[in-house]
């Protein structure tokens, strides 16, 4: 007699479900990175960039793909094995994305070295694939049969700390990274005064605040259920300081520290803070809700 098929092995999804993952994913992907794919200052990046460091933002990237998908992501009875692949397969989306988008603007041609394309297409796919990420979980599936029981778990998996970092940083990292490689954030540093900066730094923190708290987003006071005042300033408190967090690694690596002092350092950290800001905390809401 045949034994019976093992409860704990891997379910295949039919084609067309993971075609319609596949189509969520590619149009999440462009909907939150284009303009990076746009943008001059990031095409230089990728040609300056030293290979470890492309080498370090593709590892960076995978691993926030990892967090996302075990706390946030599209399904709910993901396991390790799971998570491993849909990020492995949204990785290589965004890679697939980027180079043919940069081929068809002309960026990459017969005249491009293989260093400056591959230093083009990393750079571009870090964000174009945390985009399919949140593309494949948030741009449909409304089809689904709701389970109580599993969306209670996983509730709770995203309730945790460590879910709650992981999905802000995320948020955190796609609103920065498509305003991190411009002119515009240096030139802003520079010329604001250190009050002006204290203000943007109270601003950032004030909304921050506001949206986790007080904005009411769809279905968003499941994540945001403890309203005691200690909570609301702790969690005020930690979104900004991963932002900042957020803000520095992006900076840093599209080399805008390069060759400016610590003050102007510091000052770019704090006005990319804003955008990192809205991601953290409005970002963590949508990519959830």
């Amino acid at each position: 007699m045949a034994a019976p098929p093992s409860a704990t092995a891997p379910r295949l999804r039919p084609v067309s479900d993971s075609l319609r993952e596949y189509g969520r994913g590619i149009a999440g992907g462009l909907l939150f990175s284009l303009p990076l794919l746009y943008t001059m200052e990031v095409w230089w990046a990728g040609f300056t960039s030293h290979p470890a460091s492309v080498l370090g933002y593709l590892v960076g990237t995978y691993v926030l793909l990892l967090g996302y998908n075990r706390y946030g992501g599209f399904r709910r009875d993901v396991n390790g094995f799971d998570v491993f692949t849909d990020s492995l397969e949204e990785l290589g989306l965004g890679l697939v994305v980027s180079v043919i988008v940069l081929v068809l603007i002309g960026r990459i041609g017969r005249d491009t070295s293989l260093q400056e394309a591959v230093g083009m297409v990393v750079v571009e796919a870090g964000t174009v694939a945390i985009g399919v990420s949140v593309g494949t979980a948030q741009l449909g599936g409304q089809h689904r049969e709701e389970d109580p029981e599993e969306d209670r778990r996983r509730l709770d998996s995203a309730d945790h700390v460590p879910g709650q970092l992981v999905i802000a940083f995320c948020g955190a990292v796609l609103f920065a990274a498509n305003v991190a490689p411009t002119e515009e954030i240096v030139v802003i540093a520079t010329e604001t005064s250190p009050w002006h900066l204290l203000g943007l730094a109270m601003l950032s923190m004030l909304l921050g605040g506001l949206i986790l708290f007080q904005s009411d987003f769809t279905r968003a006071h499941r994540f945001t259920r403890r309203r005691l005042r200690r909570d609301v300033l702790a969690g005020t408190v930690v979104t900004y300081a991963l932002a900042l967090i957020s803000s520095a690694l992006v900076l840093w690596f599209f080399g805008r520290f390069a060759g400016n002092g610590l003050g102007i350092c510091v000052a770019q950290v704090v006005v990319l803070g804003l955008a990192s800001t809205l991601g953290a905390s409005a970002g963590r809401l949508l990519i959830q809700s």
